[in-house]
């Protein structure tokens, strides 16, 4: 069945989904860092093997950092991911019980893992304020029957810590490798509640591989036969009548629904208006002279303005952009821009 967020799925959508389509779940990303090193993994060169932490668009130092964050992107949840975050599992595990302690056991956490960390201790302690696991098997880089059967080894032991209701696994939707993907959902089933599969990308850092073994689609960035394929095994779980959600997810369904949700629940300063794109348009005094001497001219012709520290500028209300373009020497400018942290021009007209 086709959602209204373009990705597909049978028996209805896992919890972490939810939020996630809805643009409710913070990303935090804890480490660039991980014990494999999976071929087609879409992490960008700036974060592979990256020691920073980050919530969302925002590098976090500490707690205070990520909780503000949160907030200003209101989100109702978190999706922790990398790299490996047990790499970094004591911060892992102070930042989602931060999380918890600050916005209460409503706030859905999913955490995305390779099995090779994975011990009883950790999935135990992370219990308390982990909702959702996700695990990302190796059998896609190595068809290693022995380390194949000790991952399986692995998710029946964190079954049994966490129950079935609060795992699942998390797959690249890749050509032709549906038999496999069959065969190890097929001998996993019992111990989880549901598969996402992902439409499968091109990022810069698998770019070569890629597209010397793969088609493209027209977009230039998702791979031919991935979704029908995807679909197809989606078809082919349902028939199995596995107790488990399937659920497809699309490169549209990140970008266009994911992604700008997330944008559309974003805070925004004074003045500005949100797009139905998830952007933002401001009308601003561009930097020319000091900001107390901008601030100063604005203050004597209008007083509805804001100051955005951050960027240092000066945002206007749109109706009294005429007075000040008749009134001062000011520089004018609409700009359009996302609402989140650190974020560039993406258009910026000058008015005078």
């Amino acid at each position: 069945m086709k959602t209204k967020y373009d990705s597909f799925n049978s028996g209805g959508l896992p919890e972490g989904c939810k939020y996630c389509l809805r643009g409710e779940k913070l990303v935090l990303f804890m480490t660039g860092k991980c014990p494999r090193n999976c071929w087609y993994c879409s992490l960008s060169s700036t974060r592979k093997k990256c020691k920073n932490i980050y919530a969302n668009e925002r590098l976090v130092k500490n707690t205070k950092d990520l909780i503000l964050e949160a907030e200003e992107s209101n989100a109702k949840g978190a999706g922790i991911t990398g790299g490996d975050p047990l790499v970094e599992y004591r911060k892992t595990k102070s930042y989602s019980q931060a999380l918890k302690k600050r916005f209460g056991e409503s706030f859905h956490i999913h955490i995305y893992l390779p099995l090779n960390l994975v011990d009883k201790n950790k999935i135990e302690q992370l219990s308390h304020s982990v909702d959702e696991f996700r695990f990302h098997p190796s059998f896609l880089i190595n068809d290693n029957l022995e380390l194949m059967n000790e991952e399986i080894e692995k998710i029946k032991m964190v079954c049994s810590v966490v129950g079935k209701d609060r795992m699942g696994l998390e797959l690249p939707m890749m050509p032709n490798r549906q038999e496999i993907m069959h065969h190890f959902i097929e001998k996993v089933h019992k111990y989880i509640s549901f598969v996402n599969l992902n439409e499968f990308e091109l990022s810069e850092t698998n770019f070569e591989i890629v597209t010397k073994n793969y088609t493209l689609n027209e977009d230039t960035y998702t791979i031919r036969t991935s979704l029908t394929q995807g679909k197809k095994l989606l078809k082919r779980l349902a028939k199995d009548k596995f107790d488990i959600k399937i659920h497809l997810c699309t490169a549209r369904t990140k970008d266009a629904h994911q992604y700008v949700n997330r944008m559309k629940l974003h805070n925004i300063l004074p003045y500005g208006k949100m797009t139905n794109v998830g952007t933002v348009v401001y009308y601003i005094v561009v930097p020319t002279i000091s900001l107390e001497t901008e601030e100063y001219i604005v203050s004597e012709i209008t007083s509805r303005y804001c100051i955005d520290k951050e960027k240092k500028r000066i945002i206007v209300n749109k109706k009294d952009v005429r007075k000040l373009y008749m009134e001062s020497d000011l520089k004018l400018a609409r700009v359009e821009e996302h609402p989140c942290y650190n974020s560039n021009y993406l258009e910026i007209d000058y008015l005078n």
